[in-house]
């Protein structure tokens, strides 16, 4: 893959990386909720469920979820649900912010790591995302294991490199501004962003 032409793939994955949307309130509700590790850890994870995204494209099985909109709209509205589940969850939290920002135990983690995988994986539009994307690079008929790697690497270490950088702003904006004082505030905000999310993605299937 000639340089020039991972710099364009590099530059469209930095700013689909950068949009916001639902990864983004998960990274952030870890991040404001616990720890910049938390974060980390939802951004390790949605990054990988992004790069497996990325080589299911290039392997073609993108394609079979576009031909088959039962399955396709099966995860989009499971991934609409899930977000409902979690502004649910959030708006009915009855736990404060620094209890919260103080749980450093494996099962917070787990959670972190699950619900960053989740959202990327619930999330079919990547699919078809990175389907028209790498159709633009590479000639299916001289694609090689080398430039498959690169390709799908690239996707899955810029997008985890941005929410690492979102986790670790956020805690220090947390820590420095002290956030846990408005933690009621930020619940409300947070939970009514997912529910508008999880709407926001049931309207644009219909």
């Amino acid at each position: 893959m000639e340089f020039t032409a991972w710099l364009s793939l590099a530059f469209i994955c930095c700013v689909g990386a950068m949009s916001p949307g639902p990864s983004l309130a998960v990274v952030l509700r870890y991040s404001l909720y616990h720890s910049a590790q938390h974060g980390i850890v939802a951004s390790l994870s949605h990054g990988l469920g992004v790069g497996i995204y990325a080589s299911l494209s290039l392997l073609g099985l993108a394609s079979l979820i576009e031909q088959f909109p039962l399955v396709y709209q099966g995860l989009v509205y499971a991934g609409a649900a899930y977000l409902a589940y979690m502004g649910y969850k959030i708006l009915s939290s009855k736990s404060s912010g620094i209890e919260v920002a103080k749980e450093h135990d494996a099962k917070s983690y787990l959670a972190a790591a699950k619900d960053g995988f989740a959202i990327a994986f619930l999330n079919p539009k990547l699919a078809i995302f990175f389907l028209a994307l790498f159709s633009q690079f590479i000639d299916p008929e001289a694609l090689t294991l080398k430039t498959a790697v690169i390709m799908c690497m690239t996707v899955l270490v810029i997008d985890a490199l941005w929410y690492f950088f979102v986790s670790v702003v956020t805690a220090s904006a947390r820590e420095r501004f002290d956030l846990t004082a408005k933690q009621a505030v930020i619940d409300k905000l947070l939970g009514c962003a997912f529910l508008l999310l999880a709407a926001r993605v049931v309207y644009q299937t219909i």
